[in-house]
């Protein structure tokens, strides 16, 4: 225990080692560095000094009070991620311990320990980054003096685990599915075709309206995302609009008769939302996984996800000649080079030679091919050329011919 002042990187610093705890501040210069460290020491007599934490600043409750200032500030799906992680992994390894006391050990121990349950890549680094969050926000607070949870990423770096596969569905596998959607699933065959032809997020359809389908342009506004029953904006708030092909208009056209029909019928008015529960609000996200589970049991498929539906449409989009910038721009990417580093595999076939498309093709007209060479008979050789072998039309003689001698003299 103790105060001490040094001077150190071209500066005067108090070190404090008291209650177990240790800290730095950077004085200036020496006198005050003194003052400073002797009201310290007459803080430590007095038992007026607590650097320790209180039993209440432990990382469960200050998160508690974290993730209630979040809202407003962060999307509401950026704040049910962050509840979910502290949830589920940072606050059973690591609540109980004071925010003061986390070290750089903590954290890799949280990384090793949430990699060996064997989540995925991504998810785990997800739980980094929550943390690496809340404890950015502690030492706004001045509850920690630095982020032990920083830079973490030679932690998370991918060892023996295998990269994520698309499961995407080949044409006729839609076919498929979506015959046995029209037959055995017919309220959900709008909403699976919608799905296959748009490539919108689940939560996107989840929260799609009718107000945003434009009929006479074919496209449908993307405005609104549902993400753990939340309403919300999309993806990195960006609106964008996406084609309807014909086919789905008019499947969206009829299903929304019927809908008014079925609704006239209750006495009430069409929901707002294209594809609602059997009470008119917004589907939940367990019940389609259910339900597309179902389809794809009776379809004879293999488990998928919902999200592989929007990877079915980015790839059989490029497998018919989509330009890729068109493909990046429906699916709501921020950029081209996002959807080339998914999907280039789908792109067509690299085997071909294309680089013949440059070489200068012939002219529209081929030259005729000359006629074969026929061996002429005797009495025509005799008509052209007569005894002497001259042809007959020459009129200076060739005296080579008639004599040798008049050849020697010419």
């Amino acid at each position: 225990m103790g105060v001490k002042v040094k001077f150190w990187k071209g500066a005067w610093w108090v070190f404090l080692n008291h209650g177990g705890r240790r800290k730095a501040k950077r004085i200036g210069d020496r006198e005050t560095a003194l003052k400073v460290a002797r009201r310290i020491r007459e803080r430590i007599v007095a038992g007026d000094l607590r650097l320790a934490p209180s039993d209440d600043d432990t990382l469960e409750s200050y998160a508690s009070d974290w993730l209630k200032s979040l809202p407003g500030n962060l999307k509401a799906s950026s704040v049910s991620f962050y509840g979910d992680n502290l949830r589920r992994h940072v606050l059973p390894l690591l609540g109980q311990k004071r925010i003061g006391a986390l070290t750089r050990a903590d954290c890799r121990d949280l990384v090793t320990t949430v990699r060996a349950k064997g989540l995925k890549l991504n998810t785990v680094r997800g739980i980094a980054r929550t943390l690496s969050a809340l404890l950015s926000q502690a030492v706004e607070d001045e509850k920690l003096q630095a982020n032990p949870a920083l830079r973490l990423g030679r932690y998370l770096r991918r060892g023996d685990e295998p990269t994520t596969e698309i499961h995407s569905f080949r044409a006729d596998e839609t076919e498929r599915l979506l015959a046995i959607a029209r037959e055995h699933f017919p309220r959900w065959h709008s909403w699976l075709l919608c799905a296959l032809r748009t490539g919108l997020r689940a939560g996107e359809l989840l929260a799609l309206q009718w107000v945003d389908i434009d009929w006479n342009g074919r496209f449908i506004v993307v405005q609104r995302n549902i993400v753990r029953g939340l309403v919300t904006s999309p993806k990195s708030h960006q609106r964008r609009r996406v084609d309807l092909s014909i086919q789905l208009a008019e499947a969206l056209l009829a299903w929304r008769r019927s809908q008014q029909a079925a609704w006239l019928k209750k006495g009430k008015d069409l929901p707002d939302w294209v594809f609602p529960s059997r009470t008119g609000t917004a589907l939940e996200e367990r019940n389609v996984r259910h339900v597309f589970t179902r389809m794809l049991t009776k379809a004879e498929l293999h488990a998928r996800r919902v999200h592989d539906l929007r990877h079915t449409f980015a790839s059989l989009l490029l497998q018919a000649g989509a330009p890729i910038t068109y493909v990046s721009k429906q699916l709501g990417h921020a950029d081209a080079a996002i959807t080339l580093r998914v999907y280039a595999h789908y792109l067509p076939d690299p085997s071909r030679k294309d680089v013949d498309l440059l070489d200068t093709q012939p002219s529209a007209t081929p030259a005729q091919p000359e006629p074969p060479v026929r061996a002429l008979e005797p009495s025509e050789l005799e008509e052209m050329f007569g005894e002497s072998g001259e042809p007959r039309w020459n009129r200076t003689s060739n005296p080579q011919i008639k004599s040798l001698l008049l050849c020697q003299l010419s």
